[in-house]
């Protein structure tokens, strides 16, 4: 099963945040200035208040928001400036899957550290709300989870709740660019680009960078991680939560991280699984670095695991001849893209997928071994745009919007560089030993160096000892989206936390993964409050995939 890394809803129109903060009325003569982060303080707890008080008026889930099973659908507002609490707001869709039960008999099926077999009557435990990653994916789909047998447990004692933060799907959504202003067709992905390739990226990201100012307005400045964190503050008061219980995935993790940091009185379990490296010197720069160089060993991992399954792929016996393969496939894409629609480009973003979730190895391996020996329809199912136009158009509004959002927060919440040779020269370095993911990660957040709005500086995550109840941290070792480092330095930073590691691993996400240890720990924690004995514990990775033969192999 796909770890839970939820991507986003298709937004139904191509609008952008359209409210726009009016101007800040001056304050009386002889009036002292409220410093702006008592006044965000300030409005939180306002916006909390009357979120307690009006609740969630929930419906049917409609449109890109729909799912099987008992999911209902609201919304919850949250102020756009929370230093102007009476000014433009934003709505945000929430979903939910109510409890099964109000008591639910649970079979504990692995206890701590994956053993036993315990039964027990688990009491309703109130909301567990779910944050998704990026920034600029959606939870919204998280109730689904209740299908599963695997979260029948957790679905009985808890509510599970979703949402879509600000300015993704529903919740005000923003956009940079429109249909005709997104690359079409196969692109590019040199390894070793021209500096002409270069001049290139940098007028798309410039230009990116000029397009957001322009559409989201003075309303841009407002989508960053703390706003988020304090979104989620608001969404706890909305439920009728006296405090949070949370699990969140890769950035929302890090929201989640945030969120404990500014209300640590307000947390009830946490659960931060795959988290990045909150470290204020990281964010985000350093911390894209830093996956570029982890994705190149986990590439190697998988290149490695087709290898040893080569009376399958046929692709060599070693994971130097599997990367010839790739390079093949790449070079011939260029001078003649599958379909007239997957180039190198295309062929690398789906690479990069495997770099991430180890369960589309088979799929991804099977999908290059076909298009060496004449086959693109793996490729093109795999890598290509959908058929249909409706399904297109669809699409790329998704896309647009999540990586609207993405850029967005990201620029937002840190300095960034500012001068190119910077950019350049650490790329260019890294790429010596790392080639494989380094310079599309510079293309993903180059229009940071060019963002025209002000920058904050990232809050120094940390809690004292007995300020905090004790969270659970998940981390595998090998994950390329997520070093393992961060998880190591997150541990640091929330005192008394437990961190629970798969071992000689690299799917991103756990929580919604195939390791039933890693799955022991995560129930014991949410439905009995237990942590690891010591305040940590090791999992024995899971089982690697299966390789898929094409059809009419032996």
């Amino acid at each position: 099963m796909r770890p839970l890394v939820l991507p986003s809803a298709v937004a139904a129109a191509l609008t952008s945040l359209a409210a726009a903060a009016a101007p800040t009325a001056p304050p009386p003569a002889g009036a002292v200035p409220v410093p702006r982060a008592v006044a965000e303080e300030r409005g939180v707890a306002g916006a909390a208040a009357r979120a307690a008080r009006e609740g969630v008026r929930w419906g049917r889930c409609t449109g890109p928001d729909a799912m099987p099973g008992t999911a209902r659908c609201g919304t919850v507002t949250v102020p756009l400036d929370y230093a102007r609490p009476d000014g433009p707001t934003v709505r945000l869709t929430v979903s939910r899957s109510p409890a099964t039960g109000g008591t639910g008999t649970v079979t504990d099926t692995g206890g701590t550290g994956g053993g036993g077999g315990a039964t027990g009557t688990v009491p309703r435990q109130g909301a567990l709300v779910f944050g998704a990653g990026g920034p600029g994916a959606s939870g919204t789909a998280f109730p689904a989870v209740a299908l599963l047998p695997e979260w029948k447990p957790l679905a009985a004692a808890y509510d599970l709740v979703g949402y879509a933060p600000r300015g993704v799907g529903r919740s005000g959504p923003l956009y940079c660019a429109g249909p005709a202003d997104r690359p079409a067709g196969p692109r590019r992905a040199p390894t070793r680009p021209s500096e002409g390739f270069k001049r290139e990226r940098r007028a798309e990201a410039e230009r990116y960078a000029r397009d957001c100012a322009r559409r989201g307005g003075s309303a841009l400045r407002h989508h960053t991680s703390l706003n988020n964190a304090r979104d989620l503050e608001v969404i706890r008061a909305a439920l009728g939560e006296p405090r949070l219980t949370y699990l969140g995935v890769a950035y929302g993790a890090y929201l989640g991280a945030l969120h404990a940091d500014l209300f640590p009185h307000r947390v009830r379990r946490m659960v931060l699984d795959s988290p990045a490296n909150p470290d204020p010197a990281g964010v985000w720069y350093r911390d894209g670095l830093d996956r570029s160089a982890a994705a190149e060993t986990r590439w190697a991992d998988f290149r490695a695991w087709v290898a040893r399954h080569d009376d399958v792929h046929r692709l060599g016996g070693d994971a130097r001849a599997v990367a010839r393969g790739y390079e093949r496939a790449a070079a011939r894409l260029a001078g003649r893209p599958a379909g007239g629609t997957v180039g190198p480009g295309q062929l690398r973003a789906a690479m990069l997928t495997a770099v991430r979730f180890d369960d589309v190895w088979p799929h991804r391996a099977r999908a290059l071994a076909d298009h060496l020996r004449g086959d693109d329809r793996q490729l093109l199912a795999q890598a290509g745009p959908p058929p249909d136009a409706g399904e297109r158009a669809a699409l790329a509004a998704a896309e647009e919007n999540a990586r609207a959002v993405y850029t967005a927060v990201r620029c937002n919440d840190a300095p960034w560089p500012t001068d190119w040779e910077v950019w350049d020269a650490d790329a260019t370095r890294l790429a010596r030993t790392a080639p494989f993911g380094t310079w599309e990660g510079v293309w993903a957040h180059l229009p940071c160096a060019y963002w025209k709005g002000p920058r904050q500086e990232p809050r120094d995550v940390r809690t004292a000892r007995g300020e905090l109840p004790p969270v659970l941290i998940l981390a595998a070792e090998r994950d390329a989206a997520a070093p393992y480092r961060g998880a190591l330095e997150l541990r640091k930073r929330l005192a008394g936390a437990a961190l629970v590691t798969e071992r000689n691993a690299g799917s991103h996400g756990l929580a919604g993964g195939r390791n039933t240890c890693v799955r022991a720990h995560l129930r014991d924690y949410l439905l009995h409050g237990r942590l690891p004995a010591g305040g940590e514990a090791a999992c024995a990775p899971h089982a690697e995939p299966v390789p898929r033969r094409a059809a009419g192999d032996g």
